[in-house]
């Protein structure tokens, strides 16, 4: 009887030991994994500018977005609703890590293109990287009529460029901030007293409420010269993203009708949000997937 109960605590200590050197061995090979951050932003934009998010390879999005009046017009002009500045956009995925886009704006009837870099992602595990980083650069194009026709006007003074590093960092499943140096080269410029090179600091957030809804607000901090002839208003806006498949709708409530960086970052046509200066707007995305 006592070599049956040997045999059997022997047994028992031999298959404890087998299964503590199995689980070493999986917390070993786990270890050695590389879990990535996904979802830090749920649309490549978090309001205006634009997220860490970047398309997948082969995907295509067709984004529409409009920005009305200001709101405290009251009804003579349906708080906003008759006036509005529209953009369409296609973007599309090259790769996982690159893609780019080109859209046309109402707004002084401009085109742009852009490219948009995944370098760091994310993540913990064998790699710990705190933060997401990516860059990205866009060119606009205004083809409006100039509106000081007694200079010598140049096509070169229609462009203008930007050049942004988005760094961003998911806390927790509800979280995500993000911070955007940006610099705009303008061309063109309305005074003699403003520099071409405008240097901006970004700020924007997502606070997930539900699955398939999130809070979200941006502002950009522009570094002006205090020689500078003009009172322009940084952008702030705080918005709503509601997700339905392969939709994202996002309602917003901002003080610039511009949608693109080299305008709204500038401020030259931005109101004052806390006067009451208030346009609604929303941005709808579709994504394709183009993959056979």
């Amino acid at each position: 009887m006592k070599k049956h109960i040997i045999l059997l605590l022997l047994v028992v200590i031999v298959s404890k030991l087998s299964a503590q050197d199995i689980d070493d061995l999986m917390n070993s090979e786990l270890s050695n994994e590389i879990n990535y951050t996904s979802a830090t932003f749920k649309s490549t934009r978090i309001i205006n500018s634009h997220s860490v998010e970047q398309l997948k390879k082969q995907h295509l999005d067709f984004r529409i977005s409009h920005r009305f009046g200001t709101v405290n017009n009251g009804i003579s002009d349906f708080f906003g609703i008759d006036k509005s500045s529209i953009r369409l956009s296609l973007e599309y995925g090259i790769t996982d890590w690159l893609m780019t886009g080109i859209g046309r704006s109402s707004f002084n009837q401009t085109y742009e293109g852009f490219i948009k870099v995944k370098i760091l992602q994310q993540s913990t595990g064998e790699k710990n990287m705190p933060v997401s980083v990516n860059y990205f650069a866009c060119v606009n194009e205004y083809t409006s009529d100039f509106v000081n026709t007694d200079l010598e006007n140049y096509y070169s003074s229609r462009f203008s460029y930007i050049h942004q590093i988005l760094i961003a960092r998911k806390f927790n499943e509800n979280l995500s901030l993000q911070l955007t140096p940006t610099l705009v080269h303008r061309n063109l410029v309305e005074t003699v007293l403003e520099t071409n090179d405008l240097y901006a600091i970004g700020i924007g957030g997502r606070y997930k409420l539900s699955r398939r809804i999130a809070l979200t607000t941006e502002y950009f901090y522009s570094i002006r010269s205090s020689r500078s002839g003009s009172d322009y208003n940084d952008p702030f806006s705080i918005g709503v993203d509601i997700e339905t498949g392969g939709h994202v709708f996002q309602l917003m409530l901002t003080n610039t009708s511009v949608m693109h960086e080299s305008g709204f970052i500038s401020g030259e046509n931005n109101d004052n949000f806390f006067n009451g200066d208030i346009h609604f707007g929303f941005n709808i995305t579709r994504i394709f997937s183009l993959k056979k």
